[in-house]
This record gives C-alpha cells, structure tokens and sequence, in this order.
C-alpha cells in the first residue's frame, strides 16, 4: 500500500508537515509563495514594463505599450507551433504500443532510488535528440512509475523536468541550430563573418557535452537524497484512469452496434495512409533538395505522421488530440504575456541593455562566462530560446569578435543558461506538470536545487573546460 495516497489537486490544498530540510523548506516556501503561472506571468509583466519606464534607453509609455501589443499578438504563431508539439507528442506517447513500453521501463523502477535512475537518463537522452519529445516522455513516464512505485509525485515529476533541462545542449537547440544553418534569419555568425558554426563546435564541443552529462548525473545522485521522508511522501493518484475504470470506457475502444458509413470513414485506416504518404513525400523531397534540416514545423510533422501510424485510425487519432487540448489549455493564457513581456524587453532596448552591461566588463577569456551570466537573467523574463538570442545574440555576437573571444562558446552561453534558468522558469514546467497532473508549486520548490547545482556546473564548464 502507498502512503499518503491522495490527488494532486488534494495533495496541494492540503497541509504538509512543516519542513525540516533545506529541500522541504523550498518546497513549502514555493507552494505558500509562487502564485499559478499565469498570475506569475503578469506580476512579470509588471517588474518589466516598471524597469522599462525607470532605466530603459527607450522607456516612453507609447513606445511600451506598442511593444507590448506587437509583442503579445507576435507570438501567436510561435504559441500555437508549441502547443501542437505538445499536442502531437501527447498522440504519440498516449498510443497503446508506447504505453506499453512505458509501463515496461517503469515496472524496473521498484523504489524511489530506481525511479531516478531510470527517469534522469530516459527523459534526458529524450530531450537531448528533441525538446518537445524529452517533455512528453518526462510526464508520461513519471505516471506511469507513479502508479506502482511508493514516491512522492512532485519530486517524480520535478526529476523529470530537471533532465529535460539539458535540452538546449542537445540536437533541438535552436540557438546551435540556427549558427549551423547556411541562410538561417538567426544565424548572426554568418550574417557578421560570413561562415557558419558546426554542430562539432557546439553541441558536440567538450565544454557543451561535459556539463550536459555531468548535470544528468549529479542531479541524479541529488534527487535519490531529496526524495522526502516518508510521512512527507504524497504519492499519486491517477483520477483519471479510475473514472475510466468506473465507467468502463476504453478511449481505443471501437463503438458497439452497427456500423455507419461514418463510422467506417472514421475507422478506416485509408484516411491515415493518405496524410502518412503526403508527409513522408514532402520529406523525402525536401531533405534530398535540401539536405535533413530538422526545425519546429518539421518536428510538427514528424510528431504527426508517427502519432497518425501509432494511433492506426483517424478518429483514434482525433480522440487522442481532443484529450491533450485538456492539457494544453494553460499554455493559451501564458504563450501571449510572454509574448508581451519579449516585446518590451526588445522593444524599449531594456534586454540589450543588461547584455552591454555584462559585455563592457568583458575580457577575451571571461566573455562567454558574462555571456553565461546575462543570459541567466534574460532567460527568467524571455524564456524562448529563439526569441532570446534574436535579443541577446546581437550584442554578446559583436563583442565576441571585437575582443577576439570563442564565438561558438559565447553563443553556448546563452544556450546553456537556458537550461539553468527554466529550472525557476515556469514556462516550459506548465505543459509537463499539466499532462502529469499537478500543481508546479511543489516541482519547483525541488528544480530550485537543480538550478543551484546545475548553474555550478556550467559556468564552471564554460570557463575551465577546452
């Protein structure tokens, strides 16, 4: 029997012992503190449009509130890629042959210990090849440990968040991506010098690949210490499946009775072959014009076609879509304040201040490092890694080649501050938390000591690794 069984949403409104522990202590302070992620986005909203007017070199109230507007509406489409890469990969991992494999992997997770050895690697290599797929695997696998193993579901889910920190050094890194891509919009490299950044000098380079490692491990070994005392554990109880269960619905069942012509378009597998056969033709196509170039809207398709094929049937598909915009729905309210928020830090120059401030202390050797160090506060009010080197990157970029630093180490800067700073960023903990199905306040309370560890590691990689 698990202790403590109970509902997020129960878990969250309850009382929690009082904390004895540093680790307790953040989580307690993080669930009486941090206000839900949307009233979190305004009181943003507010810090930053406060500074705008007080220190920004274009600090008007026209100039904020046309930035603002430009900011906030600009994002949409951007809002709307993340949502179905969220929505897709949900397809994919709620298919009945992934959940299988998912219930295989998580029957090996037998105490809390094996549970973090099993979810750091898992999500981590997941998140490594795919930002939008390491999310899904994090949340899914975490339920599905959940429902067999005696562990406290917050920090479950906080481990996995935690690993999927590592995704802006990995395969789906926009800002590598973007300095390897020949025309890219965001390439500021070839734009300044001409030349683009291999991956092998990102990525790939040492001081990338030695932290990303090193955070998967250590992070392991200080999650397995942070579990809770057994009296604090609140474990997980799946509301869901036991409303299934109660009225015996199985959402892949086929409908009883007789079949209408409806129905057999709906459960005919000729639908999904079409639109499996349009996207691998556009695919083949293009990757052989233009050679395999993965980017968001690629990704989109990708998450697509594979959900399509896992799912067999048009309308299983549809079902599965249907149940992930329950758990997407948040993402609407937050996807266009942040929007806002990017808009008023470029609009009224603010961003670019805080990046020449770090730069004009600068030495050849120490850039990447202030680079690293500014990146961390931007990260915290423009947590898009697009939209924040399309900020950053023009500043760090030019002083990387006036002082004769490492471009490539500079722009990982960046990069790897993301990864840092999302650990306090709820941005991107809202889709995981929604599909897990709790509260962030108690994950975050547990990512705060990832952000301790982990800004350790990089910085000290970034400035002492070759």
């Amino acid at each position: 029997m698990k202790r403590n069984t109970v509902s997020p949403s129960t878990a969250a409104a309850g009382h929690p012992a009082a904390p004895r522990g540093l680790v307790e202590g953040l989580v307690y302070v993080f669930e009486r503190v941090m206000p839900d992620p949307f009233v979190l986005s305004i009181c943003l909203t507010l810090v930053v449009v406060a500074l705008a007017l007080f220190i920004a070199p274009h600090g008007e109230m026209p100039t904020i509130l046309d930035a603002w507007y430009a900011g906030t509406f600009g994002i949409l489409g951007f809002a709307l890629q993340m949502i179905l890469i969220l929505a897709t990969g949900y397809a994919i991992a709620e298919a009945p042959l992934v959940q299988r494999g998912l219930r295989t992997l998580a029957v090996h997770a037998r105490t809390p210990a094996r549970a973090a050895c099993l979810v750091f690697p898992v999500v981590a290599c997941a998140a490594w090849l795919n930002w939008g797929l390491g999310l899904i695997v994090g949340a899914f696998l975490s339920r599905e440990i959940a429902r067999r193993v005696d562990v406290d579901f917050a920090w479950l889910v906080a481990g996995g968040y935690s690993a999927w920190s590592v995704c802006n050094s990995g395969l789906s890194s926009s800002i590598a991506l973007s300095q390897a891509s020949h025309g890219n919009a965001l390439n500021l490299v070839e734009k300044a010098t001409g030349h683009v950044v291999p991956l092998s000098q990102t990525i790939f380079a040492p001081f990338v690949l030695v932290p990303t490692v090193l955070v998967v491990i250590v992070m392991t070994v200080v999650f397995i210490r942070m579990h809770p005392k057994p009296e604090n554990v609140v474990a997980f109880r799946d509301t869901s499946e036991e409303a299934a269960d109660a009225s015996g619905d199985d959402p892949h069942a086929r409908p009883s009775g007789a079949a209408s012509f409806a129905s057999h378009l709906e459960q005919s597998i000729f639908g999904t072959l079409f639109l499996l056969a349009l996207g691998v033709g556009y695919l083949v196509v293009t990757w052989r014009k233009e050679g395999i170039d993965l980017d968001i809207n690629t990704t989109i398709l990708i998450f697509l076609m594979i959900g399509l094929a896992l799912q067999r049937t048009p309308i299983a598909y549809a079902n599965a879509i249907r149940r992930a915009a329950r758990q997407t729905g948040s993402m609407l309210l937050q996807y266009p304040v942040y929007g806002g928020i990017m808009g008023v830090m470029k609009g009224t120059g603010l961003a670019s201040m805080i990046a020449k401030a770090f730069v004009t202390i600068a030495s050849p050797a120490m850039l990447p490092l202030w680079s690293f160090l500014s990146s961390l506060i931007i990260t915290l009010l423009v947590p898009s890694a697009g939209g924040h080197w399309a900020v950053q990157g023009p500043f760090v970029l030019p002083a990387a080649l006036d002082l004769h630093a490492s471009v490539p180490r500079t722009a990982m800067g960046v990069a790897m501050a993301e990864n840092v700073s999302n650990m306090l960023q709820p941005f991107w903990a809202v889709p995981i938390v929604a599909i897990a199905g709790i509260r962030i306040q108690r994950v975050m309370g547990y990512t705060a000591v990832t952000f301790a560890v982990s800004l350790v590691i990089y910085a000290v990689a970034l400035w002492l690794v070759p």
